[in-house]
Protein backbone atom coordinates (compact mmCIF):
# COMPACT_ATOMS: atom_id res chain seq x y z
CA UNK A 1 0.00 0.00 0.00
CA UNK A 2 0.96 3.53 -1.12
CA UNK A 3 0.99 5.58 2.44
CA UNK A 4 -0.80 8.63 3.08
CA UNK A 5 2.58 11.01 2.81
CA UNK A 6 2.92 9.39 -1.08
CA UNK A 7 -0.29 9.99 -2.20
CA UNK A 8 -0.22 13.86 -0.92
CA UNK A 9 3.22 14.46 -2.67
CA UNK A 10 1.90 12.99 -5.85
CA UNK A 11 -1.52 14.93 -5.56
CA UNK A 12 0.73 18.09 -5.03
CA UNK A 13 2.75 18.09 -8.02
CA UNK A 14 -0.43 18.47 -9.78
CA UNK A 15 -0.98 22.35 -10.24
CA UNK A 16 -4.67 22.65 -9.68
CA UNK A 17 -5.12 26.17 -9.08
CA UNK A 18 -8.70 27.70 -9.36
CA UNK A 19 -9.45 31.11 -11.12
CA UNK A 20 -12.37 33.80 -9.67
CA UNK A 21 -12.00 35.38 -13.41
CA UNK A 22 -13.24 32.10 -14.93
CA UNK A 23 -16.87 31.18 -15.72
CA UNK A 24 -16.95 27.86 -16.63
CA UNK A 25 -17.02 24.91 -14.05
CA UNK A 26 -14.33 23.96 -13.13
CA UNK A 27 -12.90 26.87 -13.25
CA UNK A 28 -9.72 26.20 -15.24
CA UNK A 29 -9.62 22.46 -16.75
CA UNK A 30 -6.09 21.58 -15.46
CA UNK A 31 -7.98 20.41 -12.68
CA UNK A 32 -9.68 17.73 -14.53
CA UNK A 33 -6.12 16.09 -14.53
CA UNK A 34 -5.90 15.49 -11.09
CA UNK A 35 -9.88 14.58 -11.02
CA UNK A 36 -9.30 11.91 -13.47
CA UNK A 37 -6.40 10.46 -11.79
CA UNK A 38 -8.24 10.47 -8.51
CA UNK A 39 -11.23 9.02 -10.78
CA UNK A 40 -8.61 6.22 -11.60
CA UNK A 41 -7.27 5.20 -8.57
CA UNK A 42 -10.66 5.08 -6.98
CA UNK A 43 -11.44 2.42 -9.91
CA UNK A 44 -8.39 0.53 -9.54
CA UNK A 45 -8.92 -0.26 -6.04
CA UNK A 46 -12.13 -1.84 -7.52
CA UNK A 47 -14.11 1.01 -5.70
CA UNK A 48 -17.77 2.01 -7.42
CA UNK A 49 -16.40 5.94 -9.32
CA UNK A 50 -17.61 8.19 -11.79
CA UNK A 51 -16.29 12.06 -12.99
CA UNK A 52 -19.09 13.89 -14.40
CA UNK A 53 -18.42 17.37 -16.71
CA UNK A 54 -18.71 19.55 -13.65
CA UNK A 55 -15.81 18.68 -11.87
CA UNK A 56 -17.40 16.40 -9.50
CA UNK A 57 -15.91 13.02 -8.36
CA UNK A 58 -18.03 10.72 -6.85
CA UNK A 59 -17.39 6.83 -4.98
CA UNK A 60 -19.11 4.26 -3.12
CA UNK A 61 -17.48 1.45 -1.18
CA UNK A 62 -21.11 -0.66 -0.11
CA UNK A 63 -21.74 -1.98 3.19
CA UNK A 64 -20.66 -5.08 4.08
CA UNK A 65 -22.72 -5.36 7.05
CA UNK A 66 -26.06 -6.13 7.33
CA UNK A 67 -28.03 -4.23 9.47
CA UNK A 68 -28.70 -0.62 8.25
CA UNK A 69 -26.79 2.16 8.93
CA UNK A 70 -26.46 6.16 7.84
CA UNK A 71 -24.38 6.13 4.76
CA UNK A 72 -21.21 8.43 5.57
CA UNK A 73 -19.49 10.68 3.41
CA UNK A 74 -16.02 12.13 3.04
CA UNK A 75 -15.28 15.38 0.81
CA UNK A 76 -12.03 16.96 -0.21
CA UNK A 77 -11.62 19.88 -2.91
CA UNK A 78 -8.65 19.54 -5.44
CA UNK A 79 -8.35 23.18 -6.37
CA UNK A 80 -5.79 25.74 -4.53
CA UNK A 81 -5.92 28.84 -4.02
CA UNK A 82 -5.59 31.72 -6.49
CA UNK A 83 -3.58 33.77 -4.18
CA UNK A 84 -0.39 31.60 -5.00
CA UNK A 85 0.79 29.46 -7.82
CA UNK A 86 0.96 25.92 -7.63
CA UNK A 87 2.66 25.10 -10.57
CA UNK A 88 5.52 23.14 -10.06
CA UNK A 89 5.76 22.82 -6.34
CA UNK A 90 8.35 21.40 -4.57
CA UNK A 91 8.36 20.14 -1.04
CA UNK A 92 10.55 20.10 1.59
CA UNK A 93 10.95 17.62 4.37
CA UNK A 94 12.07 18.87 7.33
CA UNK A 95 13.24 15.76 9.85
CA UNK A 96 13.02 15.55 13.27
CA UNK A 97 12.42 19.40 13.51
CA UNK A 98 14.44 21.05 15.98
CA UNK A 99 12.50 24.44 16.54
CA UNK A 100 14.82 26.46 14.66
CA UNK A 101 14.16 28.79 11.30
CA UNK A 102 13.28 26.62 8.36
CA UNK A 103 15.45 27.93 5.52
CA UNK A 104 12.76 27.90 2.08
CA UNK A 105 15.74 27.12 -0.33
CA UNK A 106 14.21 28.58 -3.23
CA UNK A 107 14.45 31.97 -2.44
CA UNK A 108 17.51 32.99 -0.84
CA UNK A 109 17.23 34.55 2.32
CA UNK A 110 13.19 33.87 3.05
CA UNK A 111 12.83 31.81 6.55
CA UNK A 112 9.96 29.94 8.03
CA UNK A 113 10.00 31.37 11.08
CA UNK A 114 8.78 30.37 14.47
CA UNK A 115 9.11 33.78 15.29
CA UNK A 116 6.47 34.49 13.24
CA UNK A 117 4.48 31.58 13.56
CA UNK A 118 4.87 30.15 16.76
CA UNK A 119 2.33 26.93 16.01
CA UNK A 120 6.13 25.55 14.69
CA UNK A 121 7.01 24.89 17.71
CA UNK A 122 3.91 22.76 18.42
CA UNK A 123 5.44 20.07 16.14
CA UNK A 124 9.13 20.36 17.36
CA UNK A 125 10.50 16.45 16.72
CA UNK A 126 8.51 15.26 14.28
CA UNK A 127 8.34 15.84 10.21
CA UNK A 128 7.13 18.70 8.87
CA UNK A 129 6.69 19.00 4.98
CA UNK A 130 7.09 22.81 3.50
CA UNK A 131 6.90 25.04 0.56
CA UNK A 132 10.76 26.04 -0.91
CA UNK A 133 9.65 29.61 -0.81
CA UNK A 134 8.81 29.71 -4.83
CA UNK A 135 4.67 28.34 -4.21
CA UNK A 136 2.12 27.44 -1.68
CA UNK A 137 2.02 23.95 -0.79
CA UNK A 138 -1.23 22.75 -1.60
CA UNK A 139 -2.03 20.66 1.70
CA UNK A 140 -5.55 23.00 1.36
CA UNK A 141 -6.95 20.36 0.10
CA UNK A 142 -4.61 17.74 -1.24
CA UNK A 143 -3.77 16.77 2.51
CA UNK A 144 -7.62 16.22 2.77
CA UNK A 145 -7.66 14.30 -0.51
CA UNK A 146 -4.96 12.25 0.19
CA UNK A 147 -6.32 11.02 3.68
CA UNK A 148 -9.98 9.92 2.04
CA UNK A 149 -7.79 8.38 -0.81
CA UNK A 150 -5.38 6.52 1.81
CA UNK A 151 -8.71 5.65 4.07
CA UNK A 152 -10.45 4.57 0.93
CA UNK A 153 -7.11 2.07 -0.08
CA UNK A 154 -7.28 0.60 3.32
CA UNK A 155 -9.94 -0.24 3.77
CA UNK A 156 -10.41 -1.79 0.29
CA UNK A 157 -7.46 -4.31 1.89
CA UNK A 158 -9.01 -4.86 5.01
CA UNK A 159 -12.29 -6.82 4.18
CA UNK A 160 -12.43 -7.87 7.76
CA UNK A 161 -13.11 -4.02 9.01
CA UNK A 162 -16.92 -4.02 9.21
CA UNK A 163 -18.48 -0.52 7.92
CA UNK A 164 -21.91 1.03 6.32
CA UNK A 165 -21.91 2.26 2.66
CA UNK A 166 -19.03 5.17 1.62
CA UNK A 167 -19.66 7.91 -0.02
CA UNK A 168 -16.65 9.39 -1.12
CA UNK A 169 -16.62 13.28 -3.44
CA UNK A 170 -13.55 15.53 -4.62
CA UNK A 171 -15.08 18.97 -5.80
CA UNK A 172 -13.44 22.21 -7.80
CA UNK A 173 -13.25 25.37 -7.20
CA UNK A 174 -13.69 25.32 -3.45
CA UNK A 175 -11.56 28.39 -2.93
CA UNK A 176 -13.29 30.46 -5.03
CA UNK A 177 -16.43 29.40 -3.40
CA UNK A 178 -18.19 27.29 -6.24
CA UNK A 179 -17.22 24.30 -4.88
CA UNK A 180 -20.52 22.71 -5.15
CA UNK A 181 -22.37 25.21 -7.30
CA UNK A 182 -23.40 21.76 -9.38
CA UNK A 183 -23.35 19.32 -6.80
CA UNK A 184 -26.24 16.34 -6.68
CA UNK A 185 -26.61 16.06 -3.49
CA UNK A 186 -29.32 13.00 -3.96
CA UNK A 187 -27.01 11.49 -6.25
CA UNK A 188 -24.06 11.49 -3.89
CA UNK A 189 -26.25 9.76 -1.61
CA UNK A 190 -24.97 10.00 1.80
CA UNK A 191 -26.83 11.17 4.59
CA UNK A 192 -24.26 12.52 6.79
CA UNK A 193 -20.89 13.77 5.37
CA UNK A 194 -17.24 15.60 6.27
CA UNK A 195 -14.99 17.79 5.04
CA UNK A 196 -11.63 17.10 5.88
CA UNK A 197 -10.15 20.62 4.69
CA UNK A 198 -9.36 21.87 8.15
CA UNK A 199 -6.14 23.25 9.95
CA UNK A 200 -4.45 21.96 12.53
CA UNK A 201 -4.89 18.29 14.36
CA UNK A 202 -8.39 18.13 16.75
CA UNK A 203 -9.67 21.08 14.34
CA UNK A 204 -13.76 20.35 14.53
CA UNK A 205 -15.78 23.10 13.07
CA UNK A 206 -19.66 22.93 12.23
CA UNK A 207 -20.02 27.28 11.84
CA UNK A 208 -18.39 29.12 9.47
CA UNK A 209 -18.37 32.35 8.04
CA UNK A 210 -21.34 34.19 6.22
CA UNK A 211 -19.36 34.95 3.31
CA UNK A 212 -19.71 37.44 0.25
CA UNK A 213 -17.88 39.11 -2.37
CA UNK A 214 -17.67 42.95 -3.40
CA UNK A 215 -16.17 44.34 -6.64
CA UNK A 216 -16.26 48.53 -6.45
CA UNK A 217 -15.59 49.87 -9.60
CA UNK A 218 -14.93 53.96 -9.79
CA UNK A 219 -15.15 56.11 -12.92
CA UNK A 220 -12.56 58.85 -13.07
CA UNK A 221 -11.91 61.71 -15.39
CA UNK A 222 -8.45 61.99 -16.85
CA UNK A 223 -7.27 65.10 -18.39
CA UNK A 224 -3.79 66.75 -18.31
CA UNK A 225 -2.31 67.08 -15.00
CA UNK A 226 -0.88 70.53 -16.12
CA UNK A 227 -4.27 71.89 -16.46
CA UNK A 228 -6.48 69.26 -14.23
CA UNK A 229 -7.33 71.43 -11.54
CA UNK A 230 -11.40 70.98 -11.48
CA UNK A 231 -11.63 68.53 -14.19
CA UNK A 232 -9.66 65.39 -12.86
CA UNK A 233 -10.98 63.01 -11.06
CA UNK A 234 -8.52 60.37 -10.31
CA UNK A 235 -10.37 57.20 -9.88
CA UNK A 236 -6.85 55.44 -7.96
CA UNK A 237 -7.31 58.28 -5.10
CA UNK A 238 -11.04 57.79 -4.71
CA UNK A 239 -11.14 54.33 -4.55
CA UNK A 240 -8.39 54.79 -2.06
CA UNK A 241 -10.78 57.40 -0.17
CA UNK A 242 -13.64 54.58 -0.28
CA UNK A 243 -11.01 51.94 1.23
CA UNK A 244 -10.54 54.53 4.20
CA UNK A 245 -14.15 54.81 5.06
CA UNK A 246 -14.27 50.77 5.58
CA UNK A 247 -14.16 50.19 9.66
CA UNK A 248 -10.43 50.23 10.01
CA UNK A 249 -10.31 47.72 12.66
CA UNK A 250 -12.34 45.57 10.84
CA UNK A 251 -9.40 43.88 8.81
CA UNK A 252 -8.43 40.16 9.09
CA UNK A 253 -5.19 41.12 10.52
CA UNK A 254 -7.31 42.84 13.23
CA UNK A 255 -9.34 40.00 14.14
CA UNK A 256 -10.04 36.78 15.82
CA UNK A 257 -12.56 34.13 17.12
CA UNK A 258 -16.17 35.53 16.34
CA UNK A 259 -15.06 38.78 14.81
CA UNK A 260 -15.72 39.45 10.88
CA UNK A 261 -14.54 41.99 8.62
CA UNK A 262 -13.65 43.21 5.22
CA UNK A 263 -10.58 42.40 3.28
CA UNK A 264 -9.59 43.67 0.15
CA UNK A 265 -8.25 41.39 -2.39
CA UNK A 266 -7.30 42.86 -5.31
CA UNK A 267 -6.79 45.99 -7.48
CA UNK A 268 -6.25 47.47 -10.57
CA UNK A 269 -6.74 50.66 -12.03
CA UNK A 270 -5.60 54.11 -13.92
CA UNK A 271 -6.47 57.63 -13.53
CA UNK A 272 -9.69 57.09 -15.55
CA UNK A 273 -10.63 53.82 -14.27
CA UNK A 274 -10.02 51.29 -10.92
CA UNK A 275 -11.39 48.61 -9.98
CA UNK A 276 -11.15 47.22 -5.90
CA UNK A 277 -11.70 43.66 -4.76
CA UNK A 278 -13.22 42.77 -1.23
CA UNK A 279 -14.29 39.84 0.34
CA UNK A 280 -16.76 40.49 3.62
CA UNK A 281 -17.29 38.14 6.36
CA UNK A 282 -19.21 37.72 9.61
CA UNK A 283 -20.45 34.94 11.59
CA UNK A 284 -23.55 36.77 12.85
CA UNK A 285 -25.92 37.16 9.91
CA UNK A 286 -26.85 40.34 11.50
CA UNK A 287 -23.59 41.76 11.31
CA UNK A 288 -22.53 40.29 7.83
CA UNK A 289 -26.10 42.30 6.27
CA UNK A 290 -24.83 45.25 8.29
CA UNK A 291 -21.00 44.91 6.39
CA UNK A 292 -22.87 44.76 3.00
CA UNK A 293 -25.19 48.16 3.94
CA UNK A 294 -22.08 49.54 5.62
CA UNK A 295 -20.01 48.73 1.94
CA UNK A 296 -23.12 50.45 0.01
CA UNK A 297 -22.86 53.55 2.30
CA UNK A 298 -19.40 53.94 1.48
CA UNK A 299 -20.24 54.32 -2.41
CA UNK A 300 -23.66 56.11 -1.90
CA UNK A 301 -20.92 58.86 0.22
CA UNK A 302 -18.22 58.27 -2.86
CA UNK A 303 -21.49 59.51 -5.39
CA UNK A 304 -23.01 62.33 -3.18
CA UNK A 305 -18.99 63.88 -2.81
CA UNK A 306 -17.92 63.30 -6.62
CA UNK A 307 -20.90 62.76 -8.68
CA UNK A 308 -23.81 59.89 -9.24
CA UNK A 309 -21.94 57.40 -11.08
CA UNK A 310 -18.88 57.63 -9.78
CA UNK A 311 -19.06 54.92 -7.45
CA UNK A 312 -20.46 51.35 -8.47
CA UNK A 313 -20.53 48.39 -6.09
CA UNK A 314 -21.49 44.25 -6.84
CA UNK A 315 -22.15 42.08 -3.94
CA UNK A 316 -22.64 38.74 -4.95
CA UNK A 317 -23.44 36.33 -1.95
CA UNK A 318 -20.57 33.46 -1.24
CA UNK A 319 -22.45 30.60 1.20
CA UNK A 320 -24.00 31.32 4.86
CA UNK A 321 -22.83 29.67 8.46
CA UNK A 322 -23.70 25.82 8.27
CA UNK A 323 -24.63 26.03 12.76
CA UNK A 324 -28.20 25.90 12.12
CA UNK A 325 -28.16 23.15 9.73
CA UNK A 326 -25.76 20.91 11.70
CA UNK A 327 -26.46 21.64 15.03
CA UNK A 328 -30.10 19.78 15.19
CA UNK A 329 -27.93 16.50 14.11
CA UNK A 330 -25.49 16.89 16.78
CA UNK A 331 -24.76 13.32 17.07
CA UNK A 332 -22.38 13.64 14.57
CA UNK A 333 -20.25 15.98 15.68
CA UNK A 334 -20.54 13.84 18.74
CA UNK A 335 -19.17 10.97 16.75
CA UNK A 336 -15.85 12.85 15.10
CA UNK A 337 -15.34 13.80 19.00
CA UNK A 338 -15.24 9.91 20.17
CA UNK A 339 -13.24 9.00 16.33
CA UNK A 340 -10.38 11.92 17.70
CA UNK A 341 -10.32 10.58 21.16
CA UNK A 342 -9.58 7.14 20.13
CA UNK A 343 -6.47 8.24 18.07
CA UNK A 344 -5.82 9.80 20.71
CA UNK A 345 -6.47 14.00 20.01
CA UNK A 346 -7.42 16.45 22.17
CA UNK A 347 -10.94 17.58 20.11
CA UNK A 348 -10.85 21.71 19.52
CA UNK A 349 -13.90 22.80 18.46
CA UNK A 350 -13.94 26.21 17.12
CA UNK A 351 -15.62 28.13 14.50
CA UNK A 352 -14.14 28.28 10.94
CA UNK A 353 -12.28 31.55 9.92
CA UNK A 354 -13.42 31.09 6.19
CA UNK A 355 -15.35 28.53 4.72
CA UNK A 356 -15.98 25.08 3.22
CA UNK A 357 -17.84 23.32 0.74
CA UNK A 358 -19.60 21.97 3.71
CA UNK A 359 -21.36 25.19 4.79
CA UNK A 360 -23.29 25.20 1.58
CA UNK A 361 -23.99 21.62 1.38
CA UNK A 362 -25.39 22.05 4.57
CA UNK A 363 -27.93 24.33 3.21
CA UNK A 364 -28.59 21.84 0.47
CA UNK A 365 -29.70 18.95 3.06
CA UNK A 366 -26.26 17.32 3.65
CA UNK A 367 -25.37 18.46 7.10
CA UNK A 368 -21.55 18.66 6.77
CA UNK A 369 -19.12 19.79 9.48
CA UNK A 370 -15.31 19.95 9.07
CA UNK A 371 -12.58 17.89 10.21
CA UNK A 372 -8.91 18.85 10.03
CA UNK A 373 -6.86 18.22 7.31
CA UNK A 374 -3.45 19.00 9.03
CA UNK A 375 -1.94 21.97 7.19
CA UNK A 376 -1.33 25.49 8.51
CA UNK A 377 -0.41 28.52 7.13
CA UNK A 378 -2.71 27.78 4.47
CA UNK A 379 -2.95 30.16 0.68
CA UNK A 380 1.18 31.39 0.89
CA UNK A 381 4.72 30.37 0.40
CA UNK A 382 4.50 29.76 4.24
CA UNK A 383 2.25 26.80 4.08
CA UNK A 384 3.91 23.62 5.84
CA UNK A 385 2.11 20.28 7.04
CA UNK A 386 3.38 18.23 9.82
CA UNK A 387 3.29 14.54 8.64
CA UNK A 388 1.85 13.23 12.01
CA UNK A 389 -1.25 15.45 11.74
CA UNK A 390 -2.15 14.28 8.11
CA UNK A 391 -1.60 10.22 9.47
CA UNK A 392 -3.92 10.83 12.37
CA UNK A 393 -6.59 12.70 9.99
CA UNK A 394 -6.42 9.13 8.14
CA UNK A 395 -6.85 7.31 11.12
CA UNK A 396 -10.14 9.80 12.42
CA UNK A 397 -11.78 9.04 8.95
CA UNK A 398 -11.39 5.13 9.82
CA UNK A 399 -12.21 6.08 13.04
CA UNK A 400 -15.96 7.81 11.86
CA UNK A 401 -16.79 5.25 9.56
CA UNK A 402 -16.39 2.43 12.23
CA UNK A 403 -18.60 3.97 15.07
CA UNK A 404 -21.11 4.82 12.26
CA UNK A 405 -21.27 1.19 11.78
CA UNK A 406 -21.52 0.33 15.53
Amino acid sequence: METVIDKFIRYISVDTQSNEESESQPSTSKQFDLLKMLCGELKALGIEADLDQWGYVMATIPANINKKVPAVGFIAHVDTAPDASGKEVKPQFIENYNGEDIALKGVPGLFLKPSEFPELLDHKGETIITTDGTTLLGADDKAGVAEIMAAAEWIMNHPEFKHGEIKIAFTPDEEIGRGVAKFDVKKFGAEYAYTMDGGEVGELEFENFNAAAATVKIQGCNVHPGYAKGKMKNAIRIGMELNSLLPSGQKPEYTQGYDGFFHIIGFNGTVEQAEFSYIIRDHSIELYEHKKEVMKQCVDFINTKYGEGTATVEIRHQYYNMRKQVEPHYFIIEKAIAAMEMAGIKPKIQPIRGGTDGANLSFMGLPCPNIFAGGLNFHGKFEFAPVPNIEKATQVILNIVKLFAE
